[in-house]
């Protein structure tokens, strides 16, 4: 079998498998001129590509506002034909709402616009962002194939800026990454939470600077006039059931650290320990407690042996 036969015979069998790595996006209008795609509330894997996040566009009278790009390039091509598919009018604006893997990794697609984020979002994707992505193509495989990290190009700071008929407000806030950016359209009521909010879906927790802080973000978010919450993981809401339930979850988990500190217990004792039952059902909760107690005990043992040895 000669060379130009073998390069034929790969390329045929590889066929199938490229064929496969179909994001399949359908956008869903949730309000005016609103637009969501909606991810799984799985972990990520090769069968889903990465698409556990939700991502938004709202088509103004000047074009397109994208909220977040998605896990990879390939996310962020398909994204761009969602969003064809919606609207002839332009691309003029990405926000970032925060530099995690899944909700930037799509930049490339939008290198032909001004993406947005808060400084410290471009900065911990500069830190962070090669090993993101190549700890997620571990994980989901040639769905990543091409990606690459782009930085944001242009710094954003909290107040009021409008496209269109849509005055969008920024609020800085850093709970669940350091840098998170929420996004309330004041037209509309949507409040794009980005990770700050989980629903039904297990918070992650490996960049939070402390749960008191996530919960002081989650009572601002709350005191907004917005209509409908869109969460960074899960189903969207028209009630305060997401914000409820992160409160929840975020007090049990610090009562869960702070008492497991006090009485010295250690990870494999707290990993191992019931949970309660209002948040068994929600998607992930044992694998996310596990990578939460890795993620803080540490310093909740910290805290412990400073007021033990003041």
């Amino acid at each position: 079998m000669n060379l130009c036969w073998i390069l034929l015979w790969l390329i045929t069998l590889s066929l199938p498998v490229l064929a496969d790595l179909n994001y399949h996006l359908k956008p869903r209008q949730v309000a005016e001129n609103t637009w969501l795609l909606e991810g799984s509330t799985d972990n990520f894997g090769r069968d889903n590509g990465g698409n556990i996040v939700n991502v938004g566009f709202i088509v103004t009278e000047l074009g397109v506002v994208v909220i977040d790009t998605g896990p990879s390039k390939r996310y962020g091509e398909a994204l761009r034909q969602a969003i064809a598919s919606v609207t002839d009018k332009p691309v003029i604006q990405v926000l970032l709402t925060h530099h995690h893997p899944d909700h930037a990794l799509g930049n490339q697609a939008f290198k032909d616009v001004p993406i947005g984020a808060l400084a410290g979002t471009t900065q911990l994707l500069h830190e962070q962002g090669d090993g993101m992505a190549e700890n997620l193509y571990r994980m989901v495989g040639d769905w990543m194939r091409g990606t690459e990290v782009v930085l944001p190009t242009q710094v954003l700071s909290p107040g009021v800026t409008t496209f269109g008929s849509h005055p969008l407000r920024l609020l800085e806030l850093r709970g669940h990454s350091g840098a998170d950016l929420a996004i309330l359209d004041q037209k509309t009521g949507v409040l794009f939470a980005g990770d700050l909010v989980f629903y039904q879906r297990a918070l992650t927790t490996p960049n939070t600077p402390g749960l008191a802080i996530w919960l002081a973000d989650i009572a601002t978010l709350q005191g907004l006039p917005w209509t409908l919450i869109v969460p960074g993981h899960g189903p969207v809401a028209v009630d305060a059931k997401p914000f409820e339930q992160m409160r929840d979850y975020l007090g049990w988990l610090d009562h869960l650290l702070r008492e497991g500190a006090s009485h010295g217990s250690d990870m494999p004792e707290l990993i191992r320990g019931p949970i309660p039952e209002r948040f068994a059902a929600i998607s992930l909760s044992r694998y996310e407690l596990i990578r939460s107690v890795s993620h803080l005990y540490p310093q909740y043992e910290r805290e412990q042996m400073q007021h033990l040895n003041p």
